[in-house]
């Protein structure tokens, strides 16, 4: 099993928010923001239009201030700590 995978399933298991990761395994390429697919990969109920939403600057990824404004709005799962 891939480490990405196990720390997502740990996360999972432990009750943690699934995006409480989004810096680490979630980020599967390692470029700092979460692509569509990446985030769909732990939430798969996010979709295109949801998506957009909390992508305000339009450039298809979600950067930390992105993710941080769409935690506030409810649109994904806060993190722990």
């Amino acid at each position: 099993m891939k480490p990405q995978t196990l720390a997502t399933i740990s996360a999972l298991v432990l009750g943690l928010p699934a995006l409480a990761i989004a810096q680490s395994s979630v980020d599967t390429n390692g470029d700092g923001v979460l692509t569509i697919e990446e985030v769909q990969a732990v939430l798969p109920d996010v979709d295109a239009d949801g998506f957009s939403a909390m992508d305000a600057n339009g450039d298809g990824a979600l950067d930390q201030a992105e993710i941080a404004v769409a935690q506030e709005a409810g649109l994904l799962p806060a993190t722990n700590g």
